[in-house]
């Protein structure tokens, strides 16, 4: 008993990837000075909220592949990485390449099990916990207005096969990817097999998705699912995305708000903070 409870533990993942290279083109005009991971959440970058939940989870190293004015990421983290140790990438095609190039890139500064992250993803930091094991994948239950890549779910919570678009999805069996992924060394090795493949072959232009989606079918990867749908989470592309997250993830209160006409006696009863945001666009109802 004891022996597995070591075992488990020694797997337990504290190197992160996060692919922070693109122009994040379609949150212009706030992205033409600053990387996507910068964008303020109300008053809260994307990547410090993700810093401070790798700190809290107990996180000791993070690789960032960058691109898109990468001196802004490297400024911001150079004073608040906490206990974590910060390492660069830098992607010189950034502008004419998709992820699957960024992740391609990470392929020789990486040699243990790591998580993988985004750049445009905020959470709720209790989320990672089950995350930080190897072979994993968030996921969440689809909503009409989502779309981008989906998953098919087996009864053991395993991941049968990728899917390339939610629209028109008429299986309720499917979840949507978080984009939040954990490798195993071997996991990632294969990976990176696949990768040169991909890139040899010119599909610089592809979401590593493409690459998940083969070697599921070729059975030669396995991602077991964590579920994302009990606590908020957004993936911020667009305006109105980062319109929608701002209501899952409001501003801290820093002065009491007034009140009125309620009894002294009555105020334990009151709960002024307490907010239950349903928004179009969130997985978190």
């Amino acid at each position: 008993m004891f022996l597995n409870k070591n075992v488990y533990l020694k797997e337990r993942i504290t190197t992160a990837l996060l692919l922070a290279a693109g122009t994040g083109s379609r949150l212009c005009p706030l992205t033409q000075k600053s990387p996507k991971c910068l964008t303020l959440v109300n008053e809260t970058s994307i990547l410090e909220r993700l810093i401070k939940s790798l700190n809290q989870h107990g996180f000791k190293r993070l690789v960032v592949v960058t691109g898109h004015l990468e001196d802004c990421i490297r400024n911001f983290l150079e004073t608040r990485a906490g206990n974590i140790k910060i390492e660069y990438v830098f992607s010189p095609l950034y502008k004419t390449t998709n992820n699957i190039y960024s992740l391609w890139m990470a392929r020789q500064i990486i040699n243990e099990p790591f998580v993988l992250i985004e750049s445009d993803l905020v959470f709720d930091p209790s989320l990672l916990t089950d995350m930080l094991y190897p072979d994993r994948i968030a996921v969440a239950r689809m909503k009409p207005w989502l779309n981008g890549s989906t998953v098919t779910i087996n009864p053991s919570n395993t991941v049968d096969a990728f899917h390339s678009d939610a629209k028109n999805n008429s299986d309720q069996n499917r979840y949507k990817t978080v984009n939040i992924y954990s490798l195993s060394v071997s996991s990632w090795y294969r990976v990176i097999a696949k990768l040169n493949q991909y890139v040899l072959a010119g599909r610089v232009n592809d979401f590593y998705e493409a690459v998940f989606r083969q070697m599921v079918t070729e059975k030669s990867l396995s991602f077991q699912a964590v579920f994302f749908d009990h606590k908020p989470w957004y993936e911020i592309d667009t305006i109105e995305d980062l319109a929608s997250a701002e209501k899952l993830f409001p501003s801290r209160i820093s002065k009491p708000l007034p009140v009125y006409e309620i009894e002294p006696d009555r105020l334990e009863d009151t709960d002024l903070y307490t907010r239950k945001p349903f928004v179009k666009g969130s997985v978190y109802a």
